[in-house]
């Protein structure tokens, strides 16, 4: 099946995309070293999905939603596809309540409601992810879940911005999704995906998404 998920002989897994008459085209997921000419591959059944859990919550994970913060597996009764549709605009909720930034000049001349998507843009080295760390620690008692992804990152980067986040009490309410800048092509730009599909679909009030690019 087109998204339909193979696993190589050696445990490296792929998306299959192009449906051909005599051959089925698969981007994979990982950097495939060992990936040989005859190697064999077998089809799982199963679709692009991603496990979905409250237990996300705290943890830092990657593009295939595995933990790689060293504290263990998650556990997750629950699947959720990655390509998934969004929700139609009439069973949305209408935004009615403001975010706050805790950055006077954003909050004051640019209002931010929960439920909108903003966008961070801007040169190197200009605040962007400042901004977006800010705004999350200033969700803290405000029944909001953040979701933090890096993709593309210094792997030294990320691990400052979890270790801020630990440090101010902020991994209580947030995910941190991470494909650093070492991490194959194909898993940082499934990140996004699996920011918009992990524990948000369940409770989350509004989120962020920083990438360096």
């Amino acid at each position: 099946m087109a998204g339909e998920l193979v696993e190589f002989q050696e445990g490296t897994i792929g998306i299959a995309l192009n449906l051909e008459s005599t051959n089925v085209g698969v981007v994979l997921m990982g950097d495939g070293l060992l990936i040989q000419e005859g190697s064999s591959v077998k089809a799982t059944g199963k679709i692009a999905q991603i496990p979905v859990s409250e237990a996300y919550l705290g943890r830092v994970i990657n593009a295939l939603a595995k933990p790689i913060d060293g504290r263990g597996e998650i556990s997750s009764s629950e699947y959720r596809l990655i390509e998934s549709p969004a929700p139609g605009i009439i069973s949305r909720r209408s935004v009615y309540e403001p975010l706050q930034t805790g950055l006077i000049a954003i909050d004051s001349m640019i209002p931010i409601g929960r439920g909108q998507r903003e966008l961070i843009i801007g040169d190197r080295q200009t605040g962007k992810t400042a901004v977006a760390t800010d705004t999350i620690l200033n969700q803290q008692g405000q029944n909001v879940i953040c979701v933090y992804v890096a993709i593309g990152q210094k792997a030294s980067s990320v691990a400052q911005v979890v270790t801020t986040f630990q440090e101010k009490g902020a991994m209580e309410y947030t995910i941190v999704v991470a494909e650093t800048a070492d991490s194959p092509a194909t898993l940082q730009y499934l990140a996004p995906y699996i920011y918009n599909n992990s524990y948000i679909h369940f409770k989350c009030i509004s989120h962020f998404c920083t990438a360096g690019l």
